[in-house]
């Protein structure tokens, strides 16, 4: 996929801001986005973003159902608190989901690599761990692919908890235009305890020149194509281990 928002393009005094390109919005049917963009400050959860007053989160899983209805699971209080952030007025807030077809185990196994994201996130080429060990606090610095109008990003590791399996980062430095982005990501077994539901939610500062809406779209973009790649990531084994 071709992405090409102007808002990540390195800052220039002589550069006016330009708007974002169109993205394709279209998710896949694995997915369900979840976003608020409030006009005042305030604290949001994912359990408020999703619901409509049940603590639950639409996960659209047409595979898992002969029926091709949507699938509900439930969100647990203490991952849901996980995801709460503080949004600001020139701040934006998302949310996306995906089921894994694998234990919380093994997905946890990927995850949790601070220094090796670009096992799922394949528009990084490289990262470095510069500072640390992989524990939190540690620094890596990200390099990502030609094509994306941006080339590193520095990226400081702020939780990781090998027991509720909670990871988050956040963004320090780079050559980007994503000031102030935090990131937080959660797993948890599905109701039925045959996968696992990955949920990554961001805030994020909206870049001059952008809007909230333009600046979600593009995040939530590349948010969403990790986390297919994720899931592919275990798709493929399972259909390698039956061919055996």
């Amino acid at each position: 996929m071709h992405i090409n928002p102007s808002f990540l393009l390195r800052s220039d005094t002589e550069r006016k801001p330009r708007k974002i390109e169109e993205i394709p919005k279209r998710m896949p049917s694995s997915l369900q986005l979840h976003r608020i963009n409030p006009s005042h400050p305030t604290t949001v959860t994912t359990a408020a973003i999703a619901t409509n007053f049940h603590k639950q989160i639409k996960i659209v899983d047409v595979a898992s159902r002969a029926d091709g209805l949507p699938r509900f699971e439930l969100v647990p209080e203490s991952v849901a608190q996980c995801h709460s952030h503080a949004v600001a007025p020139n701040r934006c807030c998302s949310a996306v989901v995906q089921t894994v077809d694998a234990p919380v185990s093994a997905v946890w196994s990927v995850v949790r690599r601070f220094d090796n994201p670009q096992a799922y996130k394949h528009f990084l080429k490289s990262c470095h761990v510069i500072d640390g060990n992989g524990d939190v606090g540690s620094l890596r610095e990200v390099h990502v692919v030609s094509g994306l109008p941006a080339v590193s990003s520095m990226e400081r590791l702020e939780i990781l908890d090998d027991e509720q399996h909670v990871m988050s980062f956040s963004i320090v430095g780079g050559d980007h235009r994503l000031a102030n982005y935090r990131s937080v990501t959660t797993l948890h077994s599905t109701s039925d305890g045959s996968g696992t539901v990955v949920i990554e939610s961001y805030v994020v500062d909206v870049p001059d020149g952008n809007t909230k809406e333009d600046t979600c779209v593009f995040a939530d973009t590349i948010v969403r194509c990790n986390l297919q790649s994720l899931a592919q990531i275990f798709e493929s084994s399972a259909k390698r281990s039956q061919l055996k």
